[in-house]
């Protein structure tokens, strides 16, 4: 059984283990999007799922990804623009996405993901969510060095109604982030040890938002600030 750090994600295992909890995944056609995602979606298959897609947006994140992937499993790993996918329309009975759609071009991400989901297909979004209305600048600044645009906690739900989805069940995973955020410090001093100093200068400015990021979560106050939500969703079919 895989352990919750392995899903080096807000929220780690516990959005997958409530989608598998109430959603049958048996045969579905499944699109994962967001990188660091293939034990979900070797999860996804080994709950019986037809087949999985995971799209990621840059190289880097496609080669790790692909070599994560056991050659067994039915995964295809594919870099595409998120808002501007290759896929047909009406593809997926389900489309996965776990904080990796929480950014400024999510309407038009949404807009994708109505395109290529079948009529009252369903889309299971983790968001990255302003626990109050307004919030301090160096929250602020976590947000806009990650392209981040966070939903209001509480009008999630209101959002995705607004887009023809209808609100299947959600649940508060703001809990979820410390735990992220200290597996995140871990992991950053584990792989700062393996890297060398032309790799640490490249990584300079990644490695050193990682790590703002984790300390302004764990000891500056912005878990005030930062939330996570779950929701389930359903595709609205268009009425004529």
């Amino acid at each position: 059984m895989y352990k919750e750090q392995n899903i080096f994600l807000p929220g780690g295992f516990k959005q997958f283990r409530l989608i598998k909890s109430k959603i049958h995944l048996t045969d579905k056609v499944v699109l994962i999007i967001g990188p660091q995602s293939e034990k979900i979606g070797e999860k996804i298959i080994d709950a019986g799922a037809k087949s999985v897609n995971i799209i990621v947006s840059d190289y880097d994140s496609l080669i790790s990804s692909r070599l994560n992937i056991p050659k067994e499993k039915n995964i295809s790993i594919r870099m595409m623009d998120y808002d501007n996918t290759d896929f047909a329309d009406d593809t997926f009975d389900l489309v996965y996405a776990q904080a990796s759609i929480s950014l400024k071009s999510r309407n038009k991400i949404i807009k994708e993901i109505k395109r290529i989901l079948k009529p009252e297909a369903l889309l299971c979004v983790g968001e990255i969510t302003a626990l109050r209305e307004t919030y301090p600048q160096f929250v602020k600044d976590i947000f806009e060095s990650s392209g981040i645009l966070p939903l209001q906690h509480n009008k999630c739900a209101e959002y995705y109604e607004s887009k023809n989805f209808s609100l299947e069940y959600e649940e508060d995973l703001s809990s979820s982030l410390r735990s992220y955020y200290e597996n995140t410090v871990n992991q950053l001093k584990s792989v700062i040890e393996t890297l060398s100093d032309k790799e640490k200068s490249y990584y300079k400015k990644l490695l050193n938002r990682i790590s703002h990021e984790s300390n302004a979560y764990l000891k500056l106050g912005a878990d005030k600030h930062i939330g996570f939500k779950l929701l389930i969703l359903k595709l609205r079919a268009l009425e004529f």
